[in-house]
């Protein structure tokens, strides 16, 4: 930059080196000498008073000024002297001695406003050369600014990568694998990009004027800020790399934590009930014999994120006709209809996914058992509906990649309006529920059948059908009963 400057100063004295010769070599015209008016002589001109004599002074103070006149001859027939030449107070060219006519007056004040107009030029481009100077002198500093900044970005990446953990940086506060953080350097490398970018569309139209090795400038700085903005670039990939090792690591160690609690849980809850009291732990019904907002079943073991699922269940209804209440319903903390089964009034049967609403061709009115399969997958929210084993109805668009949120309660017999509670006794289902199996995938339509006629039973692989994972309040009631043998005679 100090090159730059150098370069500049010397250029702006050359020019204006140029311009004042350009000034100073404009002759002054001057037209030949004439008589004086009246016959006066020459003699008696040039010994005159005024400014002549002063310009002769300058040659020759005690020389003649020509031949005197003799006497009896006219004076018209004496021809006047050549005029004495003079130094231009610029440059020693030489000057008529003579008087200037009025014509000549003319000529020397177009010359003078000529020399005025030359003069205010060269004092409008010395002003223009000086605020090209001043701007050059402010982009230089603000290329300086910049270029702080990147390196003290570029010296706070690199530190603590290896560390596990949250991570500070010397320009923001949050976390290193937050998303924050990533977004506010992508901002700063496109700011910093358009900076540059302005800098070098006005550095050409502010050159112009200035030495021939200016222009190198923009391209050294574009190819030092390519290098500075693709080493940040890097450390933004190496961070997201990171962030998803991490994120990673995070949900198996989740998804261990919660193994080891369902372990924890079904101990515990063998420990409290004794072994199970069904033989097989599956051969068992929930009943509900009226309809109300405090008789129900939960679930209680917590479902891990899904992507898809497939809930089958046997159902029998005593309502009567009036609707058939909810089966089951899942709820999370902020989403109470995560996942609902609902028949309400004289309305087909429902089912909700993140309060999307699905109708169903199911019916349970007759009073009998009935097996029921409700197959989901996030992937164009496709969605099926079986009943005793044969595909009633198909669909599309039911919430859409949406995950299945996990850590939500899961109830049986009652719809959620908050967090495992605030049931509503028209909403309550009235009947028997058996074998509620809850898989993380969508089962096969010869794996819905097999369940159906009791040749291919299944458990669910993220919630199995056991005496230990189902807890009766309010009344409801838990009772033996083998779905296969015990249907026809129920």
């Amino acid at each position: 930059m100090k090159f730059l400057a150098v370069l500049l100063a010397a250029g702006m004295l050359a020019f204006l080196g140029a311009v004042i010769c350009i000034i100073a070599s404009v002759p002054l015209a001057a037209s030949p000498a004439r008589a004086l008016p009246g016959g006066t002589d020459n003699a008696s001109a040039a010994g005159g008073s005024g400014p002549q004599r002063s310009l002769s002074a300058l040659h020759s103070a005690g020389g003649s000024a020509g031949p005197s006149v003799l006497p009896g001859e006219p004076a018209a027939s004496v021809f006047p002297p050549p005029p004495v030449p003079l130094l231009s107070r610029f440059l020693c060219t030489p000057l008529a001695a003579a008087c200037p006519s009025g014509a000549e007056q003319g000529d020397a004040a177009g010359e003078r406003a000529e020399l005025l107009l030359l003069q205010s030029t060269a004092e409008q481009l010395r002003q223009t050369a000086l605020q090209q100077e001043a701007r050059i002198r402010a982009d230089r500093d603000t290329i300086r600014e910049l270029t702080g900044k990147l390196g003290r970005c570029e010296s706070g990446l690199p530190r603590g990568l290896q560390d596990a953990g949250p991570r500070r940086d010397t320009m923001a506060d949050g976390a290193w694998d937050s998303p924050a953080l990533l977004l506010e350097l992508e901002d700063a490398v496109r700011a910093l990009r358009d900076r540059i970018e302005r800098i070098e569309q006005e550095l050409p139209a502010r050159g112009n004027l200035s030495s021939a090795p200016a222009p190198a400038m923009p391209t050294a700085l574009h190819s030092k800020m390519d290098e500075l903005e693709g080493q940040l670039l890097a450390k933004v990939l190496a961070l997201e790399k990171e962030r998803a090792a991490l994120s990673h690591g995070s949900h198996q160690q989740r998804q261990e934590v919660e193994k080891e609690l369902n372990a924890l849980q079904g101990r515990v809850a063998e420990l409290e009930h004794g072994s199970s009291a069904y033989s097989p732990p599956d051969a068992f019904k929930v009943s509900i014999p009226i309809r109300n907002n405090y008789m129900y079943a939960r679930v209680r073991k917590a479902l891990p994120e899904l992507y898809a699922f497939t809930a089958c269940m046997w159902l029998r209804s005593r309502s009567g006709g009036s609707g058939q209440g909810t089966p089951f319903s899942y709820s999370v903390p902020g989403q109470a209809n995560e996942i609902v089964l609902l028949e309400a009034g004289l309305e087909p049967m429902e089912l909700l996914i993140n309060d999307k609403v699905a109708q169903l061709p199911l019916s349970l009115k007759d009073s009998n058992w009935h097996h029921i399969c409700i197959s989901w997958t996030t992937r164009d929210g496709l969605w099926s509906a079986y009943q005793d084993g044969e595909l009633r109805g198909s669909g599309e668009n039911l919430a859409a990649w949406h995950p299945i949120k996990p850590h939500g309660i899961l109830i049986l017999g009652q719809e959620q309006d908050t967090l495992g509670g605030r049931f509503d006794a028209t909403q309550a289902f009235v009947g028997d529920i058996a074998q509620f199996n809850l898989w993380d995938h969508a089962l096969t339509p010869a794996q819905v059948l097999g369940m159906a006629n009791c040749t291919g039973p299944l458990m669910g692989n993220v919630l199995p059908w056991e005496d230990k994972l189902v807890e009766a309040f309010g009344g409801a009631k838990k009772a033996a009963f083998d779905v296969c043998k015990g249907r026809a005679k129920a």
